[in-house]
């Protein structure tokens, strides 16, 4: 949401100086109430705050400012906040590596230095020698607020096309690059959301929408997703519509290709998973005859390469972990469909063809596998890493011996290896030096029961020699929603916390994808609740394991996270002294009205589909489940002006009826930050502020007295 601050200079609306004394002694700004009624199935629902909803409001502003300067009062009297914020910028201080790939004759990799604000796309003809800089985009914005999105060299490695993403949005901006020279092309697309850059020949295909009204940007519902063409040298409004659909508006359509560039892909999907996949063999742009390879929205099909004609698909039809079958594209009718890796006890979750063999990427108790294959199916060989943990990326061409893959865990920060196929040996290529022993910490990985029995994994991460006294800071984590994995991975803010004696918690619960389709259905629609009671009980877990207590637990989450925390904090108030939602959704009866949160329903459910539905997403919905006169947990619920994926509205109508209900003594605050988004390309610089902000905040209503070296 774009608020728009600059028009106000120093006024001060009524806001500043009506505030309201509360019973806990904050002065919160006093939100005024409308009679805005909605009626579902029968039933009228208040929404007071509705007007929160206008990111173009000169009021809505105000509050937005009023909220920031109590917060930031707030956080400027804890005492070791900025020492924390120093010893932050200490340790991230390190240089960061990405997993090197290759495009005609060079390699490219990402890196960042330490604390630069985004990371720097690099080329070189050989990796053990010198790279160049290709393009360093803290050159696009002073402040850093302007992102690389995504990238797409052609196959020949002479064009470089990114797009952009600017103050957090999700809508991104797409230029072309000559490689040879560093020459920049007057090629430039507007409008772009949710694509990915494919070339073909002296083009591309990409994603967009039509440009939007100057009102909706960043709040108005995205409708009519198109596939284009752009070939190199003309505007965009000579691009050549590919694919899309007049009739369902509500729709997203994604275009890939084949390595080798002989069949274009496209996904069709109306939610966050399920999609329809079309198949044309290219040989003409103007001549594409597209084959519907699978319909409907019950299942995933992902090309993942193709032998010939024949296309290899990962899909869980019939398969809810997962596996991959062979499809003729000739002959695509389903009974011609031929498994080639069948579905295993782990979830697939990738594959591809590298060094002539077939590389597949699982999950086993939330932490990666990965196996090699020939291209008949039979198996090879495991890849073995370092330990429990994340594979990210395995990057190597067909026709090449050598690939590059990189991992990582809770205490181990993410390294780079180089790999051979043809021995099956890998060796260490980049390690990152942090200021921070492993073997000081200790990692765990446990199953507890949930409140249906349902075993549920969770990792604790602590200091070795930890006493289970009952009195341990601890940080409850998780997420539970989209068909989403939490897997072990290194985190510098973590770490500032660990290494003061906290605990950190991490529960994989049901509604993500840790144990496939089975395991995601679980925690959607009228099973949702199920999501909430794993996070509960994991919770108690804690508790009766003598790790904490009531007092000493702070529970954080973002996005489908954020409802997790709105809905367990007002589910259970008195089980938390701390709540950090971040960007959260938290109206679950008007979600789906703004941007994309009509892709949401196929988890969510919407509230105009059946009373049934209302009902059960009523029950829950953060916003309207907040009672009068009751204590909830010290609050600091973050979110950012430019979030246009779950819109700041959804926590500032949380925030505003929570301040004006709660009967506490804890404070209720939120954090809105400027030229930011819903978190992807956020600037190294704002992102440290933040996490001293929400460390800070934990570490001092938890009654931690943090200590750092001087």
């Amino acid at each position: 949401m774009k608020v728009k601050l600059f028009l106000f200079g120093f006024a001060i609306s009524f806001f500043m100086t009506s505030c309201i004394q509360n019973v806990n002694h904050y002065n919160y700004p006093q939100a005024r109430k409308v009679d805005t009624v909605d009626t579902y199935f029968g039933q009228q629902v208040a929404d007071p705050y509705r007007w929160l909803e206008d990111d173009n409001s000169p009021e809505t502003a105000d509050w937005v400012k009023a909220e920031n300067k109590i917060t930031f009062a707030y956080l400027n009297k804890i005492p070791f906040r900025k020492q924390l914020e120093e010893r932050l910028k200490k340790i991230w201080n390190y240089p960061k590596y990405g997993v090197p790939f290759k495009k005609g004759d060079n390699y490219f990799f990402y890196k960042n230095d330490g604390v630069q604000n985004q990371s720097v796309l690099y080329i070189t003809p050989d990796i053990g020698e010198d790279a160049e800089v290709l393009l360093d985009p803290n050159t696009l914005a002073e402040d850093g607020t302007i992102a690389l999105a995504g990238i797409g060299i052609s196959k020949d490695g002479q064009y470089l096309a990114y797009s952009t993403a600017s103050g957090g949005s999700d809508w991104n901006e797409i230029y072309v690059m000559k490689i040879g020279g560093r020459k920049m092309l007057a090629d430039h697309i507007k409008w772009v959301k949710f694509s990915g850059i494919s070339w073909w020949n002296d083009g591309f295909f990409y994603s967009a929408y039509d440009a939007p009204d100057e009102d909706d940007v960043l709040s108005g519902q995205n409708k009519f997703h198109k596939v284009f063409y752009h070939r190199l040298g003309t505007d965009q409004e000579s691009d050549i519509l590919i694919f899309n659909d007049d009739k369902h508006p509500l729709r997203n359509f994604y275009a890939y290709l084949t390595e080798d560039k002989s069949f274009l892909l496209i996904s069709e999907s109306e939610s966050t998973s399920g999609n329809s996949l079309y198949a044309a063999k290219i040989s003409d742009i103007d001549k594409l005859d597209f084959k519907l390879i699978s319909k409907g929205f019950d299942n995933d099909y992902n090309v993942v390469d193709n032998i010939d004609d024949q296309l290899i698909i990962n899909t869980n039809l019939d398969a809810p972990k997962g596996k991959l079958i062979l499809v003729d594209f000739d002959n695509p009718d389903k009974s011609g469909w031929k498994d080639l890796v069948a579905e295993k006890d782990d979830v697939l979750q990738g594959a591809g063809i590298v060094g002539g063999k077939l590389f597949v990427q699982y999950l086993k108790d939330a932490s990666s596998k990965a196996y090699f294959y020939d291209l008949k199916g039979n198996f090879l060989n495991e890849l073995i890493l370092p330990s429990i943990g994340t594979l990210n990326g395995f990057n190597g061409e067909k026709d090449e011996d050598i690939a590059y893959y990189g991992f990582t865990s809770f205490t181990y920060p993410s390294s780079v290896y180089k790999y051979d196929l043809e021995t099956g040996t890998s060796s260490l290529y980049k390690k990152p030096d942090v200021d921070f022993n492993p073997g000081d910490y200790e990692t765990k990985q446990v199953f507890y029961k949930s409140k249906d029995g349902t075993k549920i994994p969770m990792f604790i991460v602590h200091k070795k020699g930890l006493e289970l006294d009952g009195k341990n800071p601890t940080l409850l984590y998780a997420y539970g929603g989209f068909n989403i994995s939490l897997t072990p991975s290194f985190s510098i803010s973590r770490l500032a916390f660990l290494e003061q004696g906290g605990v950190y918690a991490m529960a994989n619960l049901r509604g993500g994808g840790e144990y496939g389709e089975e395991w995601h259905e679980a925690g959607t629609k009228l099973k949702k609740q199920n999501v909430f009671d794993d996070f509960i009980y994991a919770a108690k877990y804690l508790f009766e394991e003598k790790y904490t207590y009531e007092d000493r637990l702070a529970i954080a989450g973002g996005s489908n996270g954020g409802l997790l925390i709105g809905a367990c904090m007002t589910q259970h108030p008195d089980m938390f002294k701390v709540a950090i939602p971040m960007v959260g959704v938290m109206d679950m009866l008007r979600y789906h009205n703004f941007t994309i949160g009509w892709a949401w329903a196929s988890d969510y459910g919407r509230s105009d589909d059946s009373e049934e539905m209302f009902n059960y997403l009523y029950s829950y919905s953060p916003l309207h489940n907040i009672k009068k006169g009751v204590e909830y947990p010290a609050t600091l619920a973050i979110t950012a002006d430019h979030d246009d994926r779950v819109v700041p509205a959804h926590t500032f109508k949380f925030i505003a009826t929570l301040q004006a209900n709660d009967g506490g003594k804890n404070p209720i605050l939120v954090r809105v930050e400027t030229r930011a988004g819903h978190g992807a390309g956020k600037p190294t610089a704002k992102q440290i502020e933040e996490t001293a902000d929400m460390y800070s905040f934990i570490m001092f209503n938890l009654g931690m007295e943090p200590v750092f070296d001087k």
